[in-house]
């Protein structure tokens, strides 16, 4: 079997501005070891894992050190990069920020030079290299493809596969699971069986138990930047992160039945979707009434987001579709309706690279707007005030988006959506990249405003992501879509 370096941590701290985000960590990493770290939003995983991966440095205390070791020798940092793949939100984030369109093939071969995009043509050795990868991985039908049209589901494999093509001792996966279905699932615990075999070791984080790949043996616990424990895994642990989120199975039952009450809010009639030419949702025929609230359902590319978008009114239906807005005639600037519409998404979340403070994002959202083009108003700062404290984001109001970690960021787009005071809320997959607790605490707070006068209306696929309360279900499959009445298995 191939040499494996090994990894040694010792009181080694990172500072991000005014505060440690790790702080005296001490870890040893051993060749073929896998491991899945957990810990709170802003515990510092995501850190860790840039760390190790050398995409960090240790900031300078005169204790630290950062060892890899092959056998006795010891590894310098350039070798150790070789050897370490790094998988995170970030790098899916980057290629749609940047606009990079690669087909599948050409994004694959970019992991043999380590590169953002092709420096060089690829020779017949590389192009053999790539064409294994697709095969390991399933996405031969996918090789001419572009990137960015790709599912979410799809993206992550690629993603995946560009890091394999690598052939990495080391696996650092950054909350690689979210936002993926059983499917997708299934496919990547698959792959890692191979990496697995071949003696390959991971560092997996994750919020979820079912987060944790297969495989999985060792378990490091974070809490504010330092380790709070180290040892095997358990499936008391997993069970500890079902049981924080206060997590309770749901079902869906029998069709909709034709009568209904209240007044229509909005009215899909004979909708066909297309995004980027491509078939999404086709002869949709759906109707969204005052006292609803609705759950969407469907595997990972079946259109929930799209069809979210197209609510918003960032997407258009092709021509024949129509869509009704109660009090909002045709004609009306969509604005107005977004002015009304809280928006929360993993899209949205990407795409916020605006250079703004925290409380700027998030009282933009009672404009309907990326940033402030005007200046504040008393109310604007008051209810933004708000929000960032029901969210415990008061100490980092100044910050920009980017300095937050991916559960804070959503937690200020949460805060965003809410200022706008909304009759209606749209969340494509809301607790994302949310820590056990914190995903408690918004299935309590999405409870209490199915109380009020907002409509909800959630993307998901964990159906134990959804708070009590939700009346409806409508299900996407194939790109035609079919409503059930909701009910609580419990």
């Amino acid at each position: 079997m191939t040499p494996r370096i090994g990894i040694a941590l010792h009181d080694v701290s990172v500072r991000r501005g005014n505060r440690w985000a790790l702080k005296d960590v001490s870890l040893t990493f051993k060749p073929g070891s896998r491991w899945a770290l957990v810990g709170g939003n802003g515990a510092g995983k995501t850190q860790l894992l840039k760390l190790i991966a050398t995409h960090v440095w240790p900031t300078p205390t005169g204790r630290e050190r950062l060892v890899y070791r092959l056998g006795r020798r010891r590894v310098d940092l350039i070798e150790a990069k070789r050897r370490i793949a790094y998988v995170g939100a970030e790098l899916q984030d980057k290629y749609a920020r940047y606009g990079w369109n690669l087909e599948v093939c050409e994004l694959l071969a970019t992991g043999l030079h380590r590169t953002d995009l092709l420096q060089q043509p690829v020779t017949s050795g590389e192009r053999a290299r790539v064409a294994r990868v697709l095969d390991l991985c399933e996405l031969g039908p996918l090789a001419q493809r572009r990137f960015l049209s790709l599912s979410y589901g799809q993206k992550r494999i690629v993603l995946l596969g560009r890091a394999l093509i690598q052939k990495p001792d080391w696996l650092l996966l950054d909350e690689f699971y979210n936002g993926l279905d059983a499917e997708y699932r299934a496919r990547i615990d698959a792959i890692l069986d191979h990496a697995r075999a071949i003696g390959q070791a991971w560092v997996v984080s994750a919020h979820r138990a079912v987060d944790v790949p297969r495989g999985t043996t060792g378990l490091i616990e974070l809490r504010a930047g330092t380790v709070r424990s180290v040892g095997r895994l358990r499936n008391a642990d997993l069970g500890a992160l079902v049981s924080h989120a206060g997590e309770t199975p749901l079902a869906v039952t029998r069709a909709v039945p034709r009568t209904q009450r209240g007044p229509v809010l909005l009215r899909l009639k004979a909708i066909d979707l297309y995004v980027e030419y491509r078939p999404v949702l086709t002869n949709v025929n759906w109707e969204l009434r005052a006292g609803e609230h609705w759950a969407i359902f469907g595997a990972n590319g079946a259109g929930k987001s799209s069809f979210l978008k197209l609510l918003y009114g960032d997407l258009s239906p092709a021509l024949g579709g129509t869509i009704e807005r109660a009090g909002f005639p045709r004609g009306t600037p969509i604005v107005e309706w977004k002015r009304q519409v809280g928006f929360v998404s993993p899209e949205l979340q990407t795409d916020y690279a605006v250079d703004v403070t925290v409380t700027e994002l998030v009282m933009s959202g009672r404009h309907a707007s990326f940033g402030m083009s005007d200046a504040p108003t008393a109310a604007d700062a008051k209810k933004a005030r708000r929000w960032l404290k029901f969210f415990s984001l008061l100490s980092v109001a100044q910050r920009r988006p980017r300095e937050l970690s991916y559960g804070q960021l959503r937690r200020a787009l949460f805060a965003r959506a809410l200022a706008a005071d909304p009759r209606v809320l749209l969340l494509d997959e809301p607790l994302t990249g949310l820590d056990p607790r914190q995903r408690a605490t918004m299935k309590r707070l999405l409870k209490r405003l199915l109380a009020t006068k907002v409509t909800l209306i959630v993307a998901v696929h964990h159906a134990e992501d959804l708070p009590d309360g939700i009346t409806h279900a409508l299900y996407l499959h194939n790109g035609h879509a079919e409503a059930r009445i909701f009910h609580s298995a419990t």
